[in-house]
């Protein structure tokens, strides 16, 4: 699938953590995002971090492209609608509402469109807020609603992309048969089998008949039987009727299905 021209950029805004700057170019890669700008991150050359590298499993493309810039300013250029996250709404700050609340609405648009992310431990300061558009915030519990930065990242990309139309499901490939299906006569023939075996062990009694065998039936043509797991059966049938034929202590009544 092409994908159409990348008009969204993911900002980070004083990332302290190598491991999660690797991380996040995973998340945004993988829904089809690569325009990753660092503002005034902790290390300077947080793209070569072992930690960054390590976490960027495979996104070392998007984590080697992105851009370290000073200011925020500086990492919003050409972009035309900022969406901060914050967990809870600032005084006088953007409006604030669930991605998926906003997200749908805006897609259309044709925005250049910027997700901007603040520090771990303390988030976007209010200066940062005030410069977007709109302020985002993940519904989380109200009791805990910590979320890890690159996890943040990965949960807007997906809801995003959902409100961009998505990828198509690639539906698995059905498996294929390489055994010859049983045939009706060769189903009926391991039922018969079957049927004399479970007469003989007092399993199922000739004189009063019940519903057993049909629905065996009904299981076995369920199973689309190959014919080498009909030959399968019938040696099992063979089995327990063999096995019926020794000698043996009493165990007990049996009892009828």
């Amino acid at each position: 699938m092409s994908l159409p021209a990348d008009t969204t950029r993911f900002v980070l805004v004083r990332p302290s953590h190598a491991g999660n700057v690797g991380a996040a170019a995973r998340a945004i890669k993988v829904m089809g995002f690569a325009d990753l700008v660092l503002v005034a991150p902790r290390f300077a050359n947080v793209q070569q971090h072992d930690d960054a590298i390590a976490m960027a499993s495979g996104a070392t493309d998007v984590l080697a492209a992105a851009r370290v810039v000073d200011t925020l300013p500086e990492a919003l250029d050409g972009i035309t609608w900022a969406c901060a996250t914050a967990m809870t709404p600032r005084d006088f700050g953007p409006p604030t509402q669930a991605p998926r609340e906003h997200l749908p609405a805006l897609a259309p648009q044709g925005h250049r469109v910027a997700f901007v992310f603040g520090r771990e431990r303390t988030g976007l300061d209010n200066a940062d807020v005030y410069r977007c558009h709109a302020c985002l915030s993940i519904p989380a519990n109200p009791a805990y609603g910590s979320l890890n930065l690159s996890q943040a990242v990965q949960l807007l990309a997906y809801e995003w992309r959902q409100a961009l139309g998505g990828w198509p499901v690639v539906a698995a490939a059905p498996a294929v048969r390489t055994a010859p299906r049983a045939d009706a006569a060769a189903v009926q023939g391991a039922l018969a089998h079957w049927q004399a075996v479970l007469e003989r062990i007092g399993f199922l009694d000739p004189a009063a008949p019940t519903k057993l065998m049909p629905r065996l039936n009904q299981l076995l043509n369920r199973a689309q039987l190959s014919a080498d797991e009909v030959h399968i059966l019938r040696g099992i049938a063979r089995a327990v009727d063999d096995a019926a034929a020794l000698p043996r202590t009493p165990a007990g009544s049996r009892k009828q299905g």
